[in-house]
């Protein structure tokens, strides 16, 4: 089917870019980046809702808090734990 479609200057530039790359013609990467494309939008509706578990940590040690995560790190491994 031959149609007329207005591209995006940026990704014309990544299509041409990688019709140079891999030595096909231009329409040939269109299509396949298109199918691959439309291809994984079906396969997106299928995954489950991804969901986090709270847990309760427990208590800390006397003097230790989990208001500032980066200073209970450098109390509990130190100065050069970075």
């Amino acid at each position: 089917m031959r149609t007329t479609l207005t591209l995006d200057d940026d990704v014309a530039a990544k299509l041409k870019a990688e019709s140079r790359r891999a030595g096909r013609p231009f329409r040939e990467v269109v299509n396949e980046t298109l199918r691959r494309g439309l291809a994984q939008r079906r396969g997106t509706g299928l995954r489950q809702a991804f969901s986090v578990t709270a847990r309760d940590l427990g208590h800390l040690k006397p003097g230790l808090s989990l208001d500032n995560v980066a200073e209970l790190i450098e109390q509990v491994e130190g100065a050069l734990h970075r």
